[in-house]
């Protein structure tokens, strides 16, 4: 996927600033894939969009915490609303609740998605179907920076089963293993709700993790939960 990405790249004309911030976190060091979990930095991440199809529908919101040492930095998280030249649909606003006028006024796109990139520098991300998330936020960096967003992905969804025992129980969804663990969101389809709520359960998982100590590397090897990202 990585190969289409390059042709269909366009080049896109960016004030003399964007372009320096973007030169910048180019040239951030990548995260050492042999890197104890335990001390690493990560980025928790989710969207909200248009609709479910990766290929068609658009980034509205991005929300993340990031996860340092073993611990949520609660004081200090991302979250932006993308400026939409026309809003969402009706049925769409009633699930993330970001109505039509705060999206048609939302953030500038260009400054809404260098500040999630420095933001999230070169850390993993982690989600829960990391594909969606990846597929929107990469389609979006392309259109509005002429960059795809390139990160190491961990997802949860594959991650968490590999990690912790189940006796069986298949868990389908965030939600269940939200109860599992005793996780309360305190607001569903809310980009950064959503990320604080799958940021704990990444430290749950690890926390219940039979194989110790972790590296990164061993949280990406799972080729299912990078299917999509190429």
């Amino acid at each position: 996927m990585r190969w289409l990405t390059k042709l269909i790249a366009r080049p896109v004309a960016l004030a003399p600033d964007a372009r320096a911030r973007l030169d910048r976190w180019r040239g951030l060091p990548a995260a050492a894939p042999d890197a104890a979990v335990a001390g690493a930095r990560f980025v928790v991440a989710d969207v909200e969009a248009t609709g479910l199809d990766m290929r068609r529908d658009r980034l509205i919101a991005i929300g993340a915490v990031t996860v340092e040492a073993g611990r949520i930095d609660l004081g200090r998280a991302f979250y932006t609303v993308l400026r939409q030249a026309a809003a969402s649909s009706r049925d769409n606003i009633l699930l993330h609740g970001i109505g039509g006028t705060q999206q048609r006024e939302g953030e500038e796109p260009v400054e809404a998605l260098l500040g999630f990139l420095e933001f999230a520098g070169r850390a993993p991300v982690v989600g829960y179907h990391s594909p969606f998330d990846a597929s929107m936020i990469r389609r979006a960096t392309l259109e509005h920076l002429g960059e795809a967003f390139e990160a190491q992905w961990i997802d949860l969804a594959y991650v968490a089963p590999d990690l912790v025992r189940t006796d069986g129980v298949r868990y389908k969804g965030l939600d269940p293993w939200l109860e599992r663990f005793g996780i309360e969101a305190f607001s569903r389809h809310d980009a950064v709700a959503d990320a604080l709520a799958t940021a704990q359960l990444f430290l749950a998982v690890l926390a219940h993790a039979e194989h110790k100590p972790l590296r990164v590397a061993e949280l990406l090897r799972d080729p299912k939960s990078t299917r999509w990202l190429g």
